[in-house]
């Protein structure tokens, strides 16, 4: 049995596909983090002012304004500068994760993912930023 921690991550989840985002938010509930989702780059930065997460899982390809251009408007605003983003994407080509990572990723994750591999990466996440 799972104990709740009083220090529960708050993760925004932003991806034009509800299917990943009910996919991601029952398995890391399920790992007792607090999951919002976003449908849109637009909604995306809107939730991270709103909400202040602890981390953001960002898509790449999405229609009207992309991840790239959703990470740079959110390290570009003194709100949301400070919380960590991570990608989330299809997007398997070296020079696609070189770029997320010199554009100020803190990780690089690629679909499709195993629910292990994903909780994994995220509690080393969260490991590295304590």
């Amino acid at each position: 049995m799972k104990v709740k921690n009083n220090n529960v991550k708050k993760i925004l989840i932003v991806d034009d596909d509800e299917d990943i985002i009910n996919l991601i938010r029952i398995i890391l509930e399920n790992e007792n983090y607090t999951i919002i989702g976003a449908l849109s780059g637009q909604d995306g930065i809107k939730m991270a002012l709103k909400e202040k997460p602890d981390l953001i899982l960002l898509d790449i390809m999405m229609p009207s304004i992309d991840g790239w251009e959703v990470m740079k408007l959110l390290h570009t605003d003194e709100q949301t500068r400070r919380i960590p983003v991570a990608m989330l994407t299809c997007k398997t080509d070296v020079r696609d994760k070189l770029t997320g990572l010199q554009e100020g990723a803190i990780d690089y994750i690629t679909k499709p993912f195993s629910p292990d591999e994903l909780v994994k990466r995220i509690n080393k996440i969260f490991k590295i930023l304590s």
